[in-house]
C-alpha cells in the first residue's frame, strides 16, 4: 500500500539511483593514480554565486614564460576555492542519491577540478615548464632519429 503513495517520479528515481559499489566505484576511480586522463578542465567553476572561466585561466597561465608573485599568489587562492569546490562536489558524490547521469557528470566535474587542481599546481612550482621543455627535446630527438633510419632505408633499398 505504501508503495502505490509514490509518485511516478520517486519511483523513476529510486530504480535509477546508482547503487553502493557503484558510487564506491567512481570515487576510487577519482583517488587513482591516473584520475585525470580523458578528464577536461571545466569550462567555468561556480564560487559564492560568481562563474569564473577556469580553463582559460589555466591556459593563459601555461602560455607564460614567468609569473609574477601575485600571479603565483592568485593560483594559491584559486587552489583554495577549487578545491573546496572539489570536496563539495566529492561529498555529494559519496552521500546524495544520484541517478547514473547525474554521478557521471558529477565524477567528472570533479575528476576536472582535481585536474585544474594539479596543472596548476605544476604551473606555479615550474614543474609544468619543465617537463615540457623535456617532451619537446625527446620529440625532436625523436624526429632526427627517425629521419636518420628513413635515410638509411631508402639507401639499402636504392642499392
Amino acid at each position: 500500500m505504501e508503495n502505490s503513495l509514490k509518485t511516478d517520479d520517486e519511483e523513476d528515481l529510486s530504480q535509477k539511483c546508482i547503487t553502493d559499489a557503484e558510487r564506491r566505484e567512481l570515487l576510487a576511480a577519482l583517488h587513482c593514480r591516473l584520475f585525470w586522463v580523458g578528464q577536461h578542465i571545466p569550462d567555468y567553476v561556480e564560487f559564492e554565486g560568481e562563474k569564473y572561466p577556469l580553463h582559460n585561466y589555466v591556459w593563459e597561465l601555461i602560455q607564460k614564460d614567468t609569473l609574477t608573485i601575485n600571479e603565483k599568489s592568485r593560483i594559491d587562492k584559486c587552489i583554495d576555492i577549487i578545491s573546496e569546490k572539489e570536496k563539495k562536489d566529492e561529498k555529494e558524490l559519496e552521500e546524495k542519491p544520484l541517478t547514473q547521469e547525474q554521478a557521471k557528470a558529477l565524477y567528472h566535474e570533479t575528476a576536472g577540478l582535481l585536474r585544474a587542481i594539479m596543472d596548476l599546481k605544476e604551473i606555479e612550482s615550474g614543474a609544468l615548464k619543465e617537463s615540457t621543455k623535456r617532451f619537446k627535446e625527446q620529440f625532436v630527438n625523436q624526429r632526427v632519429k627517425d629521419a636518420r633510419l628513413w635515410l638509411e632505408f631508402l639507401k639499402n633499398v636504392s642499392k
